[in-house]
């Protein structure tokens, strides 16, 4: 089970749903800092020094499940700091970093259709699907004073998280009540609005000031999967879950293997088994998949920045066409764990390995650059399970 995977995200998300197909459920809400650019200013011209409101926008990049299922919101201050040099994984506890007495300092019920605002808004060209929040506007007057004073607070993100100031350690997203869909958030930003004298077009106009959530500080999602138990003691299949959900692992019969061979090629093959209902809210398939030794992913493989070396450490894509994912060399592995239990250097988990939903981020030249574990909705039934065992196909030569 993955219950606990590094939350090394640029997206956030936030809603329950529960899955058509196996009746397992997941429900998400985050955390998030507030990045400030070293180039951050409020105007001169703001009119009586006045803030007009404050918002938070939680933009949507994507969703699965009823775009119109209602949900209830809760956003609160955190009063800790989230530590930009360290590594959070999916089981966070938000109460570690709020004060669970206070009350929130916005509710707010919404859908991932907004249906307050009118279609030719909705499916215009420049608009970009967003939850909005409004925040008490005392909030925002109370950040446009302190830079007043003193906008040494406002030097870079590091002044600005620890400057003390309302909003200036992030928000907790908590979901209180809904079911039914989980929105991709791409960027949550704190909009602050006023007015002021444009001096460039010499009139008076609004404005706003922006802080976002980016690379640069902390997102944490907070993911808890629900109903995996049945999933779990079904020996009949093994099951990839992904986010944080289930993993495959296999071990590899390298016993069974003449340690004096010397292996050619080894390839193994995971079949996929077709959806038994027909929903159009069912989970998605994960697309690219990571082997990796057991011990490796226990010492570390994603919070050391790893890649898959062909070695100890494979990823392959699903292939649609023939419904599997295929690991067609993986000869170098076998030899490998073969030399350790030659040597008496084999570990307990020496020939496990685990099967793990990643997203694979590439570069312009379609060099795989970063791996992730994927943090979408999605789910596949395997081939395997302890009854039903996969095959390993090797060959090999011997010299007699």
């Amino acid at each position: 089970v993955g219950d606990k995977v590094l939350a090394r995200s640029s997206m956030s998300y936030l809603g329950k749903f529960t899955d058509p197909e196996t009746g397992t459920g997941i429900n998400s809400d985050f955390l998030a800092q507030f990045y400030c650019p070293e180039t951050f200013s409020f105007p001169d011209t703001i009119d009586n020094d006045y803030i007009t409101s404050v918002e938070l926008r939680l933009f949507i990049d994507d969703f699965i499940g009823d775009s119109l299922a209602n949900f209830k919101l809760n956003v609160y201050e955190l009063d800790q700091v989230l530590d930009a040099g360290q590594d959070y994984y999916t089981n966070i506890n938000p109460s570690d970093y709020y004060d669970e007495a206070k009350e929130p300092i916005a509710t707010k019920w919404y859908s991932i259709s907004d249906r307050t605002i009118s279609d030719s808004t909705r499916w215009a060209a420049n608009y970009y699907n967003s939850i909005r929040i409004p925040l008490p506007r005392e909030m925002g007057q109370q950040i446009y004073d302190a830079y007043k004073t003193n906008p040494e607070l406002f030097k870079n993100t590091d002044t600005w998280i620890n400057s003390g100031l309302p909003a200036s350690k992030g928000f907790y997203f908590q979901i209180e009540a809904g079911d039914g869909a989980i929105a991709y958030i791409d960027v949550a930003q704190l909009n602050i609005n006023f007015k002021y004298y444009d001096e460039e077009f010499a009139k008076d106009t609004t404005g706003v000031v922006q802080f976002a959530s980016t690379e640069e500080v902390v997102q944490a999602t907070r993911f808890k999967n629900y109903n995996l138990a049945k999933l779990l003691d079904n020996n009949q299949v093994t099951y990839l879950k992904s986010p944080a959900g289930i993993f495959t692992q296999a071990t590899l019969p390298i016993e069974q293997i003449n340690i004096q061979d010397t292996i050619n090629s080894a390839n193994i093959v995971f079949t996929r088994y077709n959806d038994l209902i027909d929903s159009k809210f069912k989970l998605s398939i994960p697309k690219t998949v990571l082997m990796v030794r057991l011990d490796d992913y226990l010492n570390g493989f994603f919070e050391n920045y790893s890649l898959p070396d062909s070695v100890s450490s494979y990823t392959t894509s699903f292939n649609s066409a023939a419904n599997t994912y295929e690991f067609t060399n993986i000869a170098k592995l076998i030899n490998t764990m073969k030399t350790e239990l030659k040597q008496g250097k084999a570990s307990e988990n020496y020939n496990k390995v685990l099967i793990i939903p990643v997203e694979a981020t590439l570069d312009s030249n379609q060099k795989l650059v970063k791996l992730s574990h994927d943090f979408s909705m999605s789910s596949a039934k395997l081939v395997g399970g302890n009854d039903n065992p996969v095959q390993l196909k090797v060959l090999y030569s011997s010299y007699k």
